[in-house]
């Protein structure tokens, strides 16, 4: 604009007033508030400071700043948040900052960085809240990924690769085709079957004797665990030769479960065949009953099906804290009421406290309410004893456990959450592509996967939409609003 128009602040030419004693008014979303400059002037890098010395700049300078101004009133315009603002400016008041209930944390962020203002006087309880948030986008971006990953087929890329990702989406994904959720329910039975046969196999009715006069498991039984293992083996070894990240893969729990599962069927073949040679025959047989009872972890290849399983093993790891308070609790109550009932047992003559070691066993089966009655009290006192002593112990475990419950359902319903967001998401890019509000599909989709990674079928449907709050993972140019994020 000219210098000359009527819109052109009104500041005295000689500059004679003094930035520290200005008074300026800003309007955010129709809320007007006053400022004046020493109060700004405490952080000058912050966007209000900056309009306390930009009216000497013209037009250019103010509306770098703010999205309207009005000379007459000195008042600027912004069509920002007004909550949030009245949020973020007592940090020129009290040195720090607090969100209001209620705010989205990722928008508040947004309007931190757009009025300057660093993150550090945030106070240490919203960024708590702010990381929750950030870490659940990223879960969202992870899935999403996934999801266009799965869809995608680069032409670059050799048959092998292809043939590998097909050979682990089929093994790892259940969800992504039929067949895939067919050899998810094979495997699944034939862990129970597994597990089945390794207890039925111990029922003596059901054994047969060798030529030495030995029990072992029917031969029917035996070919039915050896199919098994066959089943087990192929798997693993298809899993591995398709992972995408092959030592990741061979140290991941799951994963030394499942090597555990199958190796002590190898071992004890392997002893029964050469270790005879190797040393003598009955070491050979405690060796392999030995590993034998190692056939157990398979049932904890459940887990890799369960997602209840799944739930209740990160609800534990994330109520380690709750866990030792638990055992503290019942330790002290252990060695306390051992002690005493010892004691009081002492005076009669038919006692069944020898020592106080060995009343430790009464007091754990007494304070977990267990109570076999292979050792129990026979005096009055003794009894009293045991009375509280369980009392005390349903306490002490009643204490822990709703803390450890609220931990497993806050971790589901947010998997729940995560999973329904990162399914809006893709509706999303599908609506948006189907109404034709944005252009340019297949740069979006190579944004999206950041390896040019996508179908034919969804490079021409799905689109993005865009708004001030996006998923960092996802694009680094692209802004993406889901429904978990829209909570302002």
């Amino acid at each position: 604009k000219m210098a000359g128009d009527s819109r052109f602040p009104d500041v005295d030419s000689d500059g004679s007033e003094r930035s520290e004693e200005m008074e300026i008014v800003v309007n955010v979303g129709g809320v007007r508030q006053v400022f004046y400059g020493d109060n700004l002037n405490q952080y000058p890098e912050t966007r209000l400071a900056e309009l306390v010395n930009c009216l000497s700049g013209g037009y250019d300078s103010i509306f770098s700043l703010c999205d309207d101004y009005d000379p007459g009133k000195r008042e600027f315009y912004f069509d920002r948040d007004p909550d949030a603002f009245k949020c973020i400016i007592d940090v020129y008041y009290f040195g720090e900052i607090h969100m209001k209930k209620g705010i989205c944390p990722i928008c508040f962020k947004n309007e931190m960085e757009f009025w300057k203002v660093d993150l550090k006087f945030l106070d240490d309880c919203c960024k708590t809240h702010l990381s929750e948030k950030k870490e659940e986008l990223e879960e969202i971006a992870r899935r999403v990924q996934l999801i266009l990953d799965d869809l995608g087929v680069d032409a670059s890329e050799s048959r092998w690769k292809r043939c590998q990702k097909c050979i682990w989406k089929f093994l790892e994904k259940p969800e992504s085709s039929y067949p895939a959720r067919v050899i998810a329910v094979l495997s699944f039975l034939f862990i129970l079957i597994s597990s089945v046969v390794m207890c039925v196999g111990t029922i003596p009715d059901l054994q047969v004797v060798d030529a030495e006069g030995n029990r072992m498991e029917h031969p029917t039984l035996d070919s039915i665990e050896t199919a098994c293992i066959g089943w087990f083996t192929m798997e693993y070894v298809l899993r591995l030769i398709s992972s995408p990240n092959k030592f990741h893969f061979a140290l991941s729990f799951m994963n030394i479960v499942d090597v555990l599962a199958i190796l002590p069927f190898y071992v004890s073949l392997t002893l029964t065949h050469l270790g005879a040679k190797l040393m003598e025959l009955s070491n050979v047989q405690q060796a392999v009953q030995a590993l034998r009872i190692m056939r157990i972890a398979r049932i904890f290849k459940l887990a890799r099906h369960s997602s209840g399983l799944q739930t209740l093993t990160y609800a534990l790891k994330r109520s380690f804290k709750e866990l030792g308070l638990l055992l503290m609790y019942l330790a002290v109550g252990i060695f306390v009421f051992s002690a005493l009932g010892y004691t009081m047992e002492q005076s009669h003559p038919e006692t069944l406290f020898k020592s106080i070691p060995q009343s430790f066993w009464w007091a754990i089966i007494t304070m977990t309410t267990v109570g076999y009655g292979d050792i129990y009290p026979k005096t009055t006192l003794g009894k009293l004893n045991a009375a509280i002593s369980f009392l005390c112990g349903v306490i002490a475990i009643a204490l822990p456990i709703h803390p450890i419950i609220n931990n497993f359902v806050r971790y589901y319903n947010k998997q729940r959450v995560l999973e329904t967001a990162a399914k809006h998401e893709l509706e999303l890019m599908e609506l948006s592509s189907a109404e034709g509000k944005v252009a340019g599909s297949k740069s979006e989709l190579e944004d999206l996967s950041r390896e040019g990674k996508e179908t034919p079928f969804y490079s021409s449907r799905i689109k993005v939409s865009h708004s001030d709050t996006f998923i960092h993972l996802l694009s680094e140019e692209k802004h993406y609003r889901t429904r978990l994020q829209s909570c302002k």
